[in-house]
C-alpha cells in the first residue's frame, strides 16, 4: 500500500480531540513514572466512542486501555480515526506494540500529539502505521505535549532527573520573618498545589538544615487514587541529621542522603541500619556535587525531582545547573526585615548581566497567591 504522508495537515476539530486525549494524559501523573504521560481517544462521526490513557507504570498503555474501553461498550472501531498523545510504541517491551494493535484493530487514521524520542521508538511506530495504509497526521499540540512530558522526555534524552525548584515568598522576597517564623507564607490552595507535585515527581530534595529546624515528613498529603510519597533525598555533607528525624522513618517512604567521604562514618552506619540508603558523591570543597548526585539519582532511575530547598540549597542548584524549571509562588504579604530569609541566598551573582534568566514564563493565580513558571535558560 502506498504510504501517506500529512504530517502536519490537521483540522480544528484535530486539535479539540487532541486537547482531551491530553487532559486524559494527565490522569497518570503519579503512576506511570519513568514512562511518559500518554492519553487516546477513538472518535467515529466526530463523535468520541472509546477513550483511555497510561495509567500505570508497566500496565497497559493508553491505546489498548481505549480498545477495552470500545469492547466494554461493544463498539466497532473499525474505520476509526484515534487521537494519540505520543507516537504509538512498536516494539516489545513490558507490552505488546501498541502500533500492531492499532493496525490489527483497522484504524484508518491516527493522530500523534509528537513523535516519541526514545530510540526504539523513534519514528518506527509511524513508519508502521504508514506502511499499513493508516492515514498519520503528527504535530498536533506538539509544544504543549512536550511540556506535559517534559520530565520523560529529559530522561529518555539525557538519563538524569528534571528538576524543579519551588519557592515560596512574600510579595517583597521573604520566606520567613526575622524571628524564624515560616507558616504559612501561601495560602490552602497553593500548598495543595506542591502536594500535587510531590505526588507527580519521583523525589523530593532538601538540604540538611531544613530537616534540623522544620524536622519535616516531606510525604504527600493529599487524597487522589494512586497517591505516593515521594522518594525524599536530603543533601547532608558530613551527615549530620539527627537521627530522631521524622524523615527517616522509612515505613512512609524511602530515604537517600546524600553525602561524601568526609562524612560521620559511625552516623553513615546508624542510618543504614535504619533502613536509610547513603549515597557518597564526588565533592568540592567538602560540599555534595550535586552535578554528581543527579547521575547518580538517573542511574537509580529516578526521573524528576522536586527541590524544596533553602536558600543555600537553592543557589548551589542553580549555580551547578542542575535546575531545569523554575515554580514560585508569591504571596500577597509584606513582612520586611533585615534578618528575613530569602529563597535564594548563598554567595549570589556579581553582575546583573550574569543572573540566571527564566524562558517560557507562565503566570496564574492558585487561591490568592501567584504562581510564576519557567524554564531555566542554559
Amino acid at each position: 500500500m502506498k504510504k501517506q504522508d500529512k504530517t502536519m495537515d490537521y483540522t480544528v476539530k484535530d486539535v479539540e480531540f487532541m486537547r482531551q486525549a491530553m487532559n486524559l494524559a494527565a490522569r497518570g501523573k503519579g503512576g506511570v513514572n519513568p514512562n511518559p504521560l500518554v492519553g487516546a481517544i477513538i472518535v467515529k462521526n466526530d463523535q468520541i466512542v472509546a477513550q483511555g490513557w497510561h495509567k500505570h507504570y508497566g500496565e497497559s498503555h493508553a491505546e489498548v486501555n481505549a480498545f477495552k474501553d470500545a469492547d466494554e461498550n461493544n463498539i466497532d472501531v473499525k474505520g476509526a480515526t484515534m487521537y494519540v498523545t505520543l507516537e504509538p510504541c512498536s516494539h516489545y517491551g513490558k507490552t505488546p506494540p501498541c502500533a500492531v494493535a492499532i493496525i490489527e484493530r483497522k484504524i484508518s487514521r491516527v493522530v500523534i500529539g509528537q513523535m516519541d524520542p526514545n530510540p526504539i521508538v523513534g519514528g518506527r511506530g509511524i513508519a508502521m502505521l504508514k506502511d499499513a495504509g493508516i492515514e498519520v497526521v503528527c504535530g498536533v499540540l506538539e509544544d504543549e505535549l512536550k511540556y506535559q512530558n517534559r520530565i520523560f522526555l529529559n530522561y529518555v534524552q539525557h538519563k538524569t532527573p528534571w528538576v524543579i525548584m519551588k519557592t515560596a515568598s512574600t510579595l517583597d522576597g521573604k520566606i520567613s520573618t526575622y524571628s524564624g517564623d515560616s507558616r504559612w507564607v501561601t495560602d490552602e490552595p497553593a500548598r495543595k498545589y506542591v502536594h500535587e507535585l510531590r505526588n507527580e515527581l519521583q523525589a523530593i530534595m532538601v538540604g540538611v538544615d531544613t530537616v534540623i529546624y522544620d524536622n519535616p515528613e516531606l510525604t504527600c498529603r493529599i487524597d487522589c487514587e494512586g497517591r505516593r510519597n515521594p522518594i525524599r533525598i536530603v543533601v547532608d555533607s558530613t551527615c549530620r541529621i539527627p537521627l530522631d528525624s521524622k524523615i527517616l522513618d522509612t515505613s512512609e517512604a524511602r530515604t537517600i542522603i546524600a553525602t561524601t567521604n568526609k562524612a560521620n562514618q559511625e552516623n553513615i552506619e546508624l542510618l543504614k541500619q535504619k533502613g536509610v540508603e547513603v549515597i557518597l558523591t564526588k565533592h568540592s570543597d567538602g560540599k555534595v556535587s550535586l552535578g554528581d548526585l543527579m547521575q547518580r539519582l538517573g542511574y537509580l532511575g529516578i526521573d524528576g525531582v522536586l527541590l524544596e530547598g533553602g536558600g543555600t540549597l537553592n543557589f548551589s542548584a542553580l549555580e551547578e545547573g542542575v535546575v531545569d524549571e523554575v515554580m514560585s509562588f508569591v504571596a500577597p504579604k509584606i513582612i520586611g526585615g533585615n534578618g528575613s530569609m530569602t529563597s535564594v541566598a548563598g554567595k549570589g551573582i556579581n553582575l546583573m548581566k550574569d543572573a540566571i534568566n527564566l524562558s517560557e514564563i507562565k503566570v496564574e493565580t492558585i487561591g490568592n497567591d501567584i504562581l510564576i513558571r519557567g524554564l531555566i535558560i542554559k
